[in-house]
């Protein structure tokens, strides 16, 4: 029950929309109603306000690492299982009907709360994609990737599972964007396309 408990909280952690609720506070428009109708970081940025970018992003990476510290210290064997559960809480919240965001940002909190070095790795490939290529979903679905290999590399071979699964979730909600890679049709972050 202890691990139960740490999985539901992780997902109802998970699953607060802090990007609809920031640019709601800010006076935005619904953020369902822009661009991907996603709730998180990227498409906010898509509002033109870049500060509650910034602020979706923390909060998002925030509750990622908060599903993963309350497991680590209710039923450390169930971290890797919030931080798959936090995840899916972000894309699938069931404050919203279950339509949420894309994991990315969700991904890199739990990423460093089950060991910083493999959040490191995230962080870097997300970074060095970006830098490269200027997209921001290949970004995400490379660091996606990375965890878990990371992961693998490093020893934590506990959390591979949980990671692996996570890193399948984030590509499958990018399917779309894939799709748009392939034509040359997805818009570079800082283009007017």
């Amino acid at each position: 029950m202890t691990a139960a408990n740490a999985i539901a909280i992780a997902y109802l952690l998970g699953s607060i929309p802090f990007g609809l609720l920031l640019t709601r506070l800010g006076g935005t428009q619904d953020l369902r109603s822009v661009g991907s109708g996603n709730i998180g970081a990227t498409n906010v940025l898509r509002t033109g306000r870049k500060g509650l970018a910034a602020a979706t992003l923390l909060f998002d990476m925030l509750k990622g690492v908060a599903a993963v510290l309350i497991a680590w210290r209710i039923a450390p064997s169930a971290a890797p299982w919030a931080a798959l559960a936090a995840v899916v809480g972000h894309c699938f919240p069931v404050w919203l009907g279950f339509r949420g965001g894309k994991g990315v940002a969700t991904t890199a909190g739990v990423a460093f709360a089950l060991a910083w070095p493999i959040g490191a790795a995230y962080a870097a490939a997300w970074t060095l994609v970006f830098l490269v290529f200027r997209f921001s979903s290949l970004a995400g679905m490379s660091a996606a990737v990375a965890a878990p290999l990371a992961a693998a590399a490093l020893g934590h071979v506990g959390f591979v599972p949980a990671l692996t699964v996570i890193a399948l979730l984030v590509l499958w909600l990018h399917r779309e964007n894939i799709g748009r890679l392939r034509r040359g049709e997805e818009p570079r972050v800082g283009s007017k396309a």
